[in-house]
């Protein structure tokens, strides 16, 4: 399994943008209180309100986070592609977790329990302005998550929506010009605030275009150039 062993877990955190400005001393302190965890797909990470006790860095996969209403209905809040973080709020004020962690496939997470990783922190301002840049950026995300919901048309936001996936997983698997994402309609339809059986009919009307084509838990974009018009 990736990361397993020492030496790997070590090549992580020297590898990462934020873990890696530590000294070879201070990650070598920290690789031996990191673990490594598996998850398959749909399994849940963690509950919304639980304890906010350790921080995750995604080392395959993709990790939804969501909030479940009484009756059920779910909003995406974030979608976390690999090799960002999962969890930092929770960690940095020592709070209860701000919503549900499920694995959209199957994942491989680094784990690192807050009472081992803060002490590091306070010693380091510039991981401080790096976690600061991740909160603003998450938060900049929601904002125009919100802006989006009660201002722009459920076709827009749908636009919107697989242009930014596709951005941020940095997915051009299926060849030059052609972006693949995968995820269900239903949850499409969760991070836009919309039905499953509205997202189908949209996304139904543009293969029928030429602009994406659809699958089982996978949606194609053929023509990015005209979903950009569309937000």
């Amino acid at each position: 399994m990736l990361g397993s062993t020492y030496e790997e877990k070590r090549q992580i955190f020297a590898k990462n943008l934020m873990l890696g400005k530590l000294s070879e001393t201070e990650i070598d302190a920290l690789v031996r209180y990191a673990r490594v965890e598996f998850y398959p797909a749909n399994e849940e990470i963690f509950a919304k309100d639980s304890p906010g006790n350790s921080l995750f860095l995604v080392l395959r996969g993709n990790v939804r986070v969501s909030s479940i209403s009484l009756n059920g209905k779910e909003i995406v809040l974030n979608i976390i592609n690999e090799g960002e973080l999962l969890g930092e709020i929770g960690v940095l004020d020592g709070g209860p977790r701000t919503g549900d962690a499920f694995a959209m496939t199957d994942c491989e997470l680094l784990v690192l329990n807050r009472r081992d990783f803060m002490p590091y922190l306070e010693k380091h301002p510039e991981i401080c302005l790096m976690l600061i840049k991740i909160l603003c950026e998450r938060l900049r995300r929601t904002s125009e998550q919100v802006e989006d919901l009660v201002f722009r048309h459920v076709k827009g936001r749908i636009a919107k929506a697989l242009l930014q996936l596709s951005r941020r997983s940095g997915r051009s698997q299926v060849s030059s010009g052609l972006l693949e994402l995968h995820l269900s309609q239903s949850e499409l339809g969760n991070i836009v605030g919309s039905t499953r059986e509205s997202v189908n009919k949209q996304l139904t009307e543009w293969e029928e275009q030429g602009i994406v084509a659809i699958a089982k838990e996978l949606i194609i974009i053929r023509e990015a150039a005209k979903l950009e018009q569309m937000v």
